[in-house]
């Protein structure tokens, strides 16, 4: 093996085990701000909980405001892949699939996996956002991501020809943000304890009722 070959393979493990530790640190860092809230989490906590040592999380994340918003954007997509969720290929899918009804079913179907996983973290941010101004901002990101996203829906639904006369696709991306919102699953899953599935039907029907020709 020579040592251009021999310095690639080396490269790629210490790469792997960067991301191995971040991940855990990811995990633990997540368990914890769920559990215990954003302001009670010390990063001296996270490193024991990951079993690393406290500047090994300094390292990779600098502070813990970096770590919270690392911790939203894994649950988000469910991964740590550097691939943004509009790339992601269940968006192709729902422009493949004639049928509106169906294309908005394949994104509700997404947004449940991703409330499964990211509404109890959001519920972290936005109880941080009063006390801190660096939450503050960090849930007004987050907001105009969601607000994005959903545009991205109505955009597809509109190129689809899908939506009910005077329906705009401005005012359908507000009745979508709306109604597919991280504060309505808690609400219904949680607080009304309705099953995911249960939910992710009700809200199909919904938003197709309210925007759809």
């Amino acid at each position: 093996m020579t040592d251009r070959v021999k310095s690639d393979v080396g490269g790629d493990v210490k790469k792997d085990r960067a991301r191995a530790t971040r991940r855990k640190i990811i995990a633990a860092a997540t368990e914890l701000f769920i559990a215990q809230g954003y302001a009670a989490t010390k990063l001296d906590d996270v490193a024991t909980k990951a079993g690393v040592a406290v500047q090994t999380v300094y390292f990779h994340f600098t502070n813990k405001r970096t770590l919270l918003k690392e911790s939203v954007d894994v649950a988000s997509v469910g991964d740590d892949e550097p691939v943004p969720l509009l790339e992601r290929p269940f968006v192709q899918e729902m422009r493949d699939e004639p049928d509106p009804r169906k294309a908005l079913a394949i994104w509700t179907a997404m947004s449940r996996a991703i409330f499964v996983r990211v509404a109890p973290i959001m519920g972290v941010v936005r109880d941080a956002a009063g006390m801190d101004a660096a939450m503050a901002e960090q849930w007004e990101a987050n907001q105009r991501q969601r607000a994005i996203a959903h545009r991205r829906l109505a955009e597809l639904l509109d190129e689809k020809h899908a939506l009910r006369s005077g329906m705009t696709v401005e005012r359908a991306t507000d009745v979508i943000f709306a109604l597919i919102s991280p504060e309505l699953f808690l609400l219904l899953t949680v607080v009304r304890g309705w099953p995911a599935e249960a939910w992710e039907r009700w809200i199909t029907a919904t938003v197709a009722d309210a925007i759809l020709a």
